[in-house]
């Protein structure tokens, strides 16, 4: 069974997304180590980039602090490899096209491979055009990970049947960000994928409290959060672990409950 499966086996998972980087590679690393001690069954390692344009606000200042710090991809490679030798947990990152692209995608992917990468979510690439990425990743073992939208209804089919790792499940149209409630009918998008694939789906955008992150978590196999945590790093800066840790804490007891 890979690591991704083996997260969503026997429990909702709960996936925290952190910015590497920010607010330095160090502390980065702390966050990632507190959040797996306190549940995070699976963790998103964001590669920080220039241009995010899924992102909202929050995780664009955080894409900017770290850009700022000087993080590099070769920093972030160095940083999982790190942490792979400490956690057995799933880490998946998530960036964009330019970055794999600029690298070199076959570099990109043999060095995310050597630091112990399980799978790679790349936002900006529509799932008609993950060809040349999805076939690289796949000869290292990484999994391309495809996201479905609300606007997907058409094409939820299609995109489950050849899903990879989990699917992500985006709550709502935009960009990431917290809000005060979700209005998707996350059932019945969770109801078609299954019509099509066992492959475990895990929900994303504006999920903040624990309230929303285990209703998400009862309606799919999982919740993703983001901007809320790094919202947490924002305010705490170096001293940030400790905080994201308990916030991780009542996040992953609330999604294991659903």
């Amino acid at each position: 069974m890979s690591r991704i499966r083996e997260a969503f086996s026997d429990k909702k998972a709960f996936i925290p997304f952190i910015t590497c980087g920010d607010p330095d590679i160090k502390t980065t690393e702390k966050i990632v180590l507190a959040a797996a001690e306190n549940g995070a069954d699976l963790i998103e390692l964001g590669i920080p980039f220039s241009d995010p344009t899924a992102e909202g606000p929050v995780i664009m200042e955080a894409d900017s602090r770290a850009l700022e710090a000087g993080t590099t991809t070769d920093d972030v490679f160095l940083l999982t490899a790190r942490l792979r030798e400490k956690l057995a947990i799933p880490l998946v990152y998530m960036t964009y096209a330019n970055v794999v692209f600029s690298y070199g995608t076959e570099k990109f992917a043999k060095k995310a491979a050597a630091a112990g990468i399980d799978g790679i979510i790349l936002p900006d690439v529509p799932f008609e055009e993950k060809g040349d990425f999805e076939e690289v990743f796949a000869a290292c073992g990484i999994d391309l990970i495809f996201m479905i939208a609300p606007t997907s209804e058409d094409r939820i089919a299609m995109i489950a049947k050849e899903a990879r790792g989990f699917l992500y499940i985006v709550s709502a149209l935009g960009v990431t960000g917290t809000r005060s409630s979700i209005t998707t009918d996350i059932g019945a998008m969770t109801a078609l994928i299954r019509e099509h694939t066992d492959i475990p789906c895990a929900v994303g955008f504006g999920i903040s409290t624990p309230e929303q992150a285990g209703a998400m978590a009862a309606l799919s196999d999982g919740a993703i959060v983001g901007s809320a945590i790094i919202k947490i790093i924002a305010k705490y800066g170096r001293e940030a672990a400790p905080h994201a840790g308990e916030y991780v804490r009542a996040m992953a007891a609330a999604a294991h409950s659903a």
